[in-house]
């Protein structure tokens, strides 16, 4: 059972330039569960993400992790309050390995052998390509090497941006489970998804995003038993 208001958005308003792309969004996600947001292509799902990173500035309204106000910290102090994010891209090193780019995210926040083990008991796959280059990774092993270098920040929050994207069947079903063991294992994640498939397993609550607002958020079992919402706010059955 989800307990509430881990990170709490408030009347935010975001822009790039003078183009306003949030407008009063609130959002909650609760701690332990997965808040999945949904929309159409620049909706503004990822200025979201964005937002709650730094990187997109808020012209008003707040962004706050256990009350702790996180609206006007730089970008690379937000993942040390403990919001880690995994970009839509993955953007890893693609020249360095896989052990490489661990111990990237190791030296972000100080973290030794202990956190590496626990990392890779996540990602057995990538326990067999320490030695290989990043870049030389399907695409299912480029997002778990992004996830598990975004877990080495041990993060409270973990935001997700399209991680099934161009995915195998077989790699979004094991993107999936590891997003399932990370809420077991205290971590609360808030997934921009567009494949209703991929997360309806696996969410808690789904939030619809049109026009920089949230529209609406339903429960997953009220989604299941009436998806009309999906319908309504992204197009598809």
């Amino acid at each position: 059972m989800a307990e509430p208001g881990l990170l709490t958005i408030a009347g935010l308003d975001c822009f790039y330039g003078e183009v306003q792309v949030l407008y009063r969004l609130d959002l909650v996600l609760n701690k332990g569960e997965v808040l999945c947001l949904f929309g159409r292509n620049g909706a503004g799902k990822t200025t979201t993400l964005k937002a709650i990173m730094g990187l997109v500035p808020a012209a008003s309204g707040s962004i706050s992790l256990s009350g702790k106000e996180l609206t006007g910290l730089a970008a690379h102090d937000v993942p040390k309050a403990g919001v880690a994010y995994v970009p839509q891209g993955r953007r890893l090193f693609a020249e360095m390995t896989v052990a490489e780019n661990i111990e990237i995210g190791l030296m972000a926040r100080g973290k030794g052998r202990d956190m590496r083990e626990k990392v890779l008991d996540l990602f057995p796959l990538l326990r067999e390509r320490l030695k290989q280059r990043s870049g030389t990774l399907s695409g299912g092993e480029q997002q778990m090497l992004a996830m598990a270098r975004a877990l080495c920040l041990e993060p409270q929050v973990l935001l997700l941006d399209e991680p099934t994207e161009g995915l195998m069947p077989s790699m979004i079903a094991k993107i999936r489970e590891t997003v399932a063991k990370l809420r077991e294992l205290g971590v609360s994640t808030i997934l921009v998804e567009q494949r209703v498939d991929a997360v309806l397993s696996v969410a808690d609550r789904v939030c619809f995003i049109e026009n920089g607002r949230n529209r609406e958020t339903v429960d997953v079992e009220a989604l299941r038993a009436d998806p009309s919402a999906v319908r309504r706010y992204v197009g598809v059955g």
